[in-house]
């Protein structure tokens, strides 16, 4: 069983400082649009969710997985505070699906945040997300480099390109392992 992010780290995560390094909007602005649909695997309480959120806009939507109820609960929580709870659909995942099923082909973009190293079943996962995503989709696979060695980000990029993803950049992310794939 890999190992995954306790609940509780969830608030840490959201620390305002993070966003001198890892800022939502920066990260984010150059591929998503409004209307666009996300999906968004281990949002945890929503450090990237509420600005993926701000930018699909009232047209768009954002689909975000995770197996842990809490960080939902939280997440929730910042969304409606946020007055952004109408654009996010969450979803309780399981260990063996992010139970995606009825997104076939409707998702624009994909962000694999910190989250891929905690699979179980990796190759599993990128065959799902390439599944969701419509042709020219992309997908933005970020590790952090203090818990994912380069030998290891290779194995999942060689598992994204598996399932019919095609490396286009390595963006520059800190403390992070970064590849954009997209869906020909």
């Amino acid at each position: 069983m890999p190992h995954r992010c306790p609940w509780y780290l969830g608030y840490f995560l959201l620390n305002p400082l993070r966003r001198l390094v890892q800022h939502p909007a920066r990260l984010l602005d150059p591929y998503v649009r409004p209307g666009f649909r996300v999906l968004e695997p281990g949002p945890g309480m929503g450090y990237f969710t509420l600005e993926l959120a701000r930018l699909v806009g009232p047209t768009g939507k954002v689909h975000v997985v995770d197996i842990e109820p809490r960080m939902l609960t939280a997440l929730g929580r910042r969304a409606r505070s946020a007055g952004l709870e109408t654009r996010i659909d969450m979803r309780l995942g399981r260990d063996s699906s992010l139970g995606v099923g009825d997104l076939l082909g409707e998702i624009d973009f994909v962000l694999a945040f910190a989250v891929v190293h905690e699979l179980g079943d990796v190759a599993g996962f990128f065959k799902e997300a390439a599944s969701a995503m419509k042709s020219g989709a992309r997908l933005l696979l970020a590790e952090p480099a203090g818990h994912v060695s380069e030998a290891s980000f290779a194995e999942e990029c060689a598992l994204a390109e598996a399932a019919g993803l095609v490396a286009a950049d390595r963006p520059a992310v800190w403390r992070s392992h970064a590849s954009v794939f997209t869906k020909p």
